[in-house]
């Protein structure tokens, strides 16, 4: 599989999309259905792109001239991807595993992130390893390919039984262990089952077509699509913080800021000192506070941001 490798932007960038989809006809999008789809819209929102559910519920407008959107199941939107119907789309890397479609991975948002992991019930967990006394082990998953190349791995005696849906509801009485995804593992915990092993980890990310990836224009309508989506996760993790130093202090306030190029520098009235202003990690603020104050600076602002474009 591959990978694709400020302030609030204008309307400039949802303009330059549109245009290239303009280019080569429809740029079908397919969004996901289920747990993914509030993120998603959220993330598409805060890009500036609107979401309108219309009144049959699948085919929604996008604020974006030239894209035609189909909501569908994250499974059907790899098959749909793999298949060449849609050109891009949301879907779990786990699906996409699962299905072993060939697909490219354009980017990886990073929402909804969990654990593909195998659990059973305390009851028979001996050594860290469920224990059934000799017999075959009955595992329980809906990811089939998955589970079928992880008991081989694993070398298990064990029997495949394919659930559809509410897996942890399985043991104790239809099966020994699940194969299952795991956010929190509370699900897990409620249903007294202990996780034993980890298969993979996924995420709601943005894959393409192959086919539609090779051609130019609607490769580039995509990556634009991609940028829009990836100036809203940078903006989340950051914030930007503006300062006011003296010019004796203003170096050692600098080397401090973990800008993502230099900061912005700039005089103040009456040549007083200067303001300084740098986009920095949200996580990296607790410790760059107080340690601008102890560097001379003062009157310290943090901003919010929505987008950022490098």
């Amino acid at each position: 599989m591959t990978t694709l490798n400020a302030r609030p932007t204008s309307n400039s960038a949802t303009a330059t999309l549109a245009a290239a989809t303009k280019d080569t006809g429809l740029l079908k999008l397919a969004l996901p259905k289920g747990r993914m789809q509030e993120g998603v819209f959220a993330l598409l929102s805060e890009a500036g792109i609107k979401v309108r559910l219309s009144a049959r519920g699948y085919r929604p407008q996008v604020s974006l001239p030239g894209v035609d959107a189909k909501i569908l199941k994250p499974q059907n939107v790899v098959e749909m991807l793999h298949a060449g119907s849609r050109d891009v789309g949301f879907a779990g890397a786990d699906w996409v595993r699962e299905l072993n479609a060939d697909l490219v991975e354009v980017l990886d948002t990073g929402l909804d992130s969990v654990r593909m992991v195998a659990a059973a019930p305390a009851t028979i967990m001996r050594e860290g390893r469920p224990d059934v006394s000799g017999r075959a082990m009955i595992i329980a998953s809906e990811y089939e390919r998955l589970t079928r190349a992880w008991i081989a791995a694993r070398s298990l005696n064990a029997t495949f039984v394919r659930s559809y849906g509410a897996t942890e509801a399985f043991p104790p009485d239809d099966a020994d262990c699940i194969v299952d995804i795991a956010a929190t593992g509370d699900t897990l915990r409620a249903q007294n089952l202990d996780v034993f092993d980890e298969l993979m980890t996924s995420s709601t990310r943005l894959y393409a077509n192959r086919a539609a990836m090779s051609d130019p224009a609607r490769a580039r309508a995509i990556e634009r699509f991609a940028m829009l989506l990836r100036s809203v996760l940078e903006a989340r993790g950051r914030v930007m913080i503006e300062v006011n130093v003296s010019r004796e202090a203003l170096g050692a306030v600098v080397a401090v800021l973990p800008c993502m190029r230099e900061p912005t520098v700039s005089m103040l009235h009456g040549e007083g000192g200067f303001a300084v202003k740098a986009a920095v990690r949200k996580d990296a603020l607790p410790t760059l506070i107080p340690d601008i104050k102890s560097r001379g600076g003062t009157d310290i602002v943090v901003t919010s941001l929505s987008q950022i474009i490098p």
